[in-house]
């Protein structure tokens, strides 16, 4: 089953000391492209994203946004700078004798003072929080794989319904190529006919510029290579395997027979339908692009 490129999943998990919020979203891209946005102290969680992203996900560019809450005070510790708030007061103590002044020391006026409390967190243990992520993570990947599963089902459904529609066009350029040989050679026998006013018509000469007209106009080849290439779009579609720069390559073998065949035509008929074939190849084209 094929997978797109694009998807979106958030994840959430929580202990007794950590909370942790995951999203994960993708975007098409050639190669697997990782990037992660984690918060300061929590830079250790980067590596582990990836390589955990990276075993579910070959082709995009892929976002990881993660959140730690710490519950509680997480072994922060709340500490007085003495010997600052000592030189405070002595400061204010010399201004109260210095000038006419009434000073009042109180806390919240000792609370505003810059850098008298300092707060200083305990380190994160890597592991502790790591086991909180990962289930964050887990669950983000899960909607996150489900979301590029969905939509690579209807990918796959789009690209069978233009594979048969396509193969429709195939099917009528082949029961139409020796109408219009056939028709050639009506068309020159009457030329023919018409030069020569009542002598014999040279019927070798007639078959061989039908002849060459037929090998000149023959889209054979052509037809049975876009047949072969179908039946392959086919069994890629359900190989498990990401299969997206196989599709790639095969939609330009595609296209590259049906312009062949839009070359050698000779008809209307058959130019209006490698039209549209090219148009069913564009939209096949441009959904590849989407699969992983």
């Amino acid at each position: 089953m094929i997978h797109s490129m694009t998807g979106f999943g958030r994840g959430e998990a929580s202990d007794e000391r950590y909370c942790v919020t995951c999203e994960i979203k993708s975007v098409n891209h050639r190669y697997f492209e990782f990037s992660a946005k984690v918060p300061r102290g929590f830079l250790f969680l980067e590596d582990k994203l990836k390589s955990m992203l990276a075993a579910h996900v070959s082709r995009g560019k892929v976002e990881c946004y993660v959140q730690v809450e710490t519950i509680g005070t997480g072994g922060a510790q709340v500490k007085c700078n003495e010997p600052l708030l000592t030189a405070y007061v002595d400061c204010f103590a010399a201004l109260e004798q210095k000038y006419p002044l009434e000073l009042e020391l109180r806390l919240p006026e000792l609370l505003r003072l810059p850098d008298v409390f300092q707060v200083q967190k305990q380190s994160a243990n890597e592991d502790e929080v790591w086991v909180v992520a990962s289930k964050a993570v887990a669950s983000a990947l899960d909607q996150f794989v489900a979301m590029r599963r969905t939509e690579g089902e209807h990918l796959a459904a789009d690209l069978l319904a233009n594979r048969a529609l396509i193969l429709d066009h195939v099917a009528f350029v082949e029961a139409r190529s020796p109408v219009i040989v056939a028709r050639y050679a009506e068309k020159i026998r009457a030329r023919m006919t018409e030069i020569l006013d009542g002598y014999p018509i040279d019927e070798q000469r007639l078959l061989a510029e039908a002849a060459m007209f037929a090998d000149k106009t023959a889209v054979d080849e052509e037809t049975v290579r876009l047949r072969a290439h179908m039946s392959q779009l086919a069994n890629f579609l359900e190989e498990t395997a990401p299969v997206g720069r196989k599709l790639d390559f095969l939609v330009q073998e595609i296209n590259r027979e049906s312009n062949t065949i839009g070359s050698k035509a000779q008809d209307i008929e058959i130019a209006l339908r490698v039209v549209e074939m090219k148009s069913l190849v564009e939209k096949m084209r441009e959904q590849v692009q989407n699969i992983e």
